[in-house]
C-alpha cells in the first residue's frame, strides 16, 4: 500500500537559535520518536517569521516520517527578543544544570542589552526638532534579571561573561561548547570568566581543541587564585545580603524596621568576629 504523501510546511532552521537547544540524549530522541510515530505530532511547532524556534526534534522527526504537524507563529519585535522567548521557555521548562542555567542568564542579559527602549530606535532618547532628548531611564538590565531569576546584579554580570566565553568558544569547536554545557569539560567559571575579560583568540582557539580532543586540565589555584576566589565568593555573599536587608527595611513598618537593622548588626558582629579570630 502506496503511503499518503503529506505536503510539510517550509520552516527556515537558525544554527544560533538551534544550538541554544540542549541536546536530547539517545533514548529520550528515541522515545520522542516512538510518540509521534503512535499518536502523531501533539505540540505545535513554533515560528517566527518562517524561523523555528521551538520544536526542532519533533520537525526533524516529522521530516524523517512525512507526519503532518501544526504550526504557531509568534511575534516579536526583533531577533533579541524571539532569543529571550527561547532563553526563557528552555529555562520554564527543563531541568538544567547550573552551568546552563548560568549560560542562559547570561545569554538573556545579552540580548536585552541589545534591545532599544523606544521608537525611534534610539536608546533612551527622542528627537525633538535637531535634538536629542534623554528619556526616562529604565531599571537597570541586570537589577531587573537579577529579580526575574532571584540572583545578585553580580551574578548576572557574571553571567555574562561565562556566555560570552562559551560562544567564543563554541565558534572554534561546537563539540567543546556541548562538553562545557553538559559538564563534562573540566573548565571552571573563573577561568570562563577570565577567558571573556583578557583571553586571546588564539587562546581561545588552544582551549577549545584541547576540550574537544580531551586533553584539558585545569590549572592548579596558587595561593593569590584561592584567596582570589574567597574573597569573590564573600563580597557576593554579603552583596546579596546587603540587597536583601535594603528592600526590605524600605517595604518594612518602622517596628520592622528596626528589628530588621538589629539583625543585619548581629551578621556585621558575626563577621567582626570572624575577622578577629584570624
Amino acid at each position: 500500500m502506496e503511503k499518503e504523501k503529506y505536503e510539510l510546511p517550509d520552516i527556515i532552521i537558525d544554527d544560533e537559535f538551534k544550538a541554544l537547544l540542549p541536546a536530547l540524549d539517545e533514548q529520550t530522541y528515541e522515545m520522542l520518536e516512538e510518540s509521534i510515530l503512535e499518536n502523531g505530532c501533539l505540540h505545535p511547532l513554533v515560528v517566527w517569521n518562517g524561523v523555528l524556534i521551538d520544536g526542532h526534534n519533533r520537525y526533524e522527526i516529522c521530516q524523517k516520517h512525512e507526519i503532518p504537524f501544526k504550526v504557531v507563529e509568534k511575534e516579536f519585535d526583533s531577533r533579541e527578543e524571539a532569543l529571550i522567548w527561547i532563553i526563557t521557555t528552555q529555562v520554564a521548562r527543563r531541568n538544567l544544570t547550573p552551568i546552563q542555567l548560568s549560560y542562559y542568564r547570561g545569554l538573556h542579559y545579552r540580548a536585552d542589552k541589545q534591545i532599544v527602549s523606544n521608537k525611534t530606535g534610539i536608546n533612551r532618547q527622542e528627537v525633538v526638532g535637531e535634538q536629542f532628548v534623554p528619556q526616562p531611564k529604565n531599571e537597570k538590565t541586570a537589577g531587573r534579571l537579577a529579580n526575574e531569576y532571584n540572583v545578585s546584579h553580580m551574578t548576572i554580570k557574571r553571567d555574562a561573561q561565562l556566555a560570552e566565553a562559551i560562544e567564543a568558544i563554541g565558534e572554534t569547536s561546537p563539540e567543546a561548547k556541548r562538553e562545557i554545557l553538559s559538564g563534562t569539560a573540566n573548565i571552571s567559571r573563573t577561568r570562563l570568566q577570565e577567558l571573556a575579560a583578557s583571553g586571546t583568540k588564539e587562546e581561545i582557539k588552544s582551549i577549545a581543541e584541547s576540550i574537544e580532543q580531551g586533553t584539558y586540565e585545569r590549572p592548579k589555584k596558587s595561593p593569590d587564585d584561592i584567596f582570589q576566589s574567597v574573597l569573590e565568593s564573600l563580597n557576593g555573599a554579603i552583596a546579596k545580603m546587603a540587597e536583601v536587608y535594603s528592600a526590605q527595611i524600605q517595604a518594612a513598618k518602622a517596628d520592622e524596621a528596626a528589628q530588621l537593622k538589629a539583625a543585619l548588626r548581629e551578621h556585621i558582629k558575626k563577621l567582626e568576629n570572624l575577622y578577629r579570630s584570624f
